[in-house]
């Protein structure tokens, strides 16, 4: 549903996106991770046809963004980090302005509307002027406004800025809800715990290059290495660590602890856990260390910004 292949803008000598290729399937979510100015925002604007690129190309819902598009904005729903509301408008009158742009029927218009601020808590104010919305209210509002038109793709720069953490899980809750209707995303966010839980591929951008891309436990295994165990036994480990280091990579332990990792938990830990009873010790548990994705967000920038010092210190 998005497709970019190559795609670069620059702007006078500077280089704002560099060769950015991206693919996501009907009904996932893709989270673009980065810090301020590391393209993430040109990149959306490249693909909802409001810049041209200066090369490679990008397709949405299988449309041309340079030969087609008016199909593009079609097809999509954006949420940029300027909302350009007309705060003089009341909610209604606003929703009811862009829908007619949308070329909606005056009953889908009035439904599609009413349903959506519902959906996000936000009836009591439709009939008030958006100048009286708060932060959080305007992010809402102009969350409905992308998606007014029911457009099978939505791109959303920061979607959950400014918001209460309520308001923040309604629109977390109504992506997970959307994906069950095949909708597809593009999430552009700070919030990396976020981007954990909702999205099934992470791509991460740093001076407008894509450095890492796939999903959770693809980068977890990439820059953080093989999922890692802690084992708790009753009583004392005894050199279990000796016994066992055929079988895992023991990083360290304590009187009753081990930490280990391992490429396959599945078969390598009930195997292990017969040989540990095999030799008498009492397991109290064996859990996997959860990764965070900050862990692996810090580790691929480190690895990169290592690579830029090599690369600086050779030209």
């Amino acid at each position: 549903m998005i497709e970019a292949h190559e795609l670069t803008k620059d702007f006078d000598q500077f280089r704002a996106v560099d060769r950015v290729s991206l693919n996501v399937p009907a009904g996932s979510v893709l989270a673009v991770l980065g810090p301020n100015g590391a393209g993430k925002t040109t990149t959306v604007r490249m693909l909802t046809s409001i810049l041209a690129p200066t090369s490679g190309w990008a397709k949405i819902a299988g449309y041309d963004v340079i030969q087609q598009p008016e199909k593009v904005r079609a097809q999509v729903g954006v949420l940029t980090e300027q909302h350009g509301l007309y705060e003089r408008m009341k909610a209604v009158e606003y929703l009811d302005f862009f829908g007619r742009v949308y070329r909606l029927s005056a009953a889908e218009r009035y439904n599609r509307s009413v349903g959506l601020m519902e959906r996000f808590g936000l009836t009591f104010a439709l009939d008030k002027r958006l100048g009286e919305y708060s932060k959080g209210m305007k992010q809402k509002l102009a969350l409905v406004r992308a998606m007014l038109h029911n457009p099978p793709v939505l791109l959303l720069d920061e979607p959950t800025s400014a918001m209460d953490p309520q308001s923040a899980k309604q629109v977390r809750d109504a992506i997970i809800e959307l994906q069950r209707d095949e909708v597809t995303f593009l999430i552009t966010t700070h919030n990396l715990s976020e981007a954990e839980v909702l999205a099934n591929d992470i791509a991460i951008i740093r001076h407008g290059r894509i450095i890492a891309n796939g999903s959770f436990d693809e980068l977890a295994r990439k820059f953080v290495g093989d999922p890692a165990m802690e084992l708790r036994v009753n009583g004392q480990l005894n050199g279990l660590a000796k016994d066992i280091g055929d079988m895992v990579s023991v990083e360290e332990s304590g009187e009753d602890w081990l930490r280990y990792r391992v490429a396959n938990p599945k078969m390598t830990n009930p195997a292990l856990l017969r040989r540990i009873s095999g030799l008498g010790i009492e397991v109290v548990t064996l859990s996997p260390i959860s990764q965070t994705l900050e862990e692996i967000y810090l580790q691929v920038v480190k690895e990169d910004e290592a690579q830029e010092q090599t690369h600086g210190n050779h030209d």
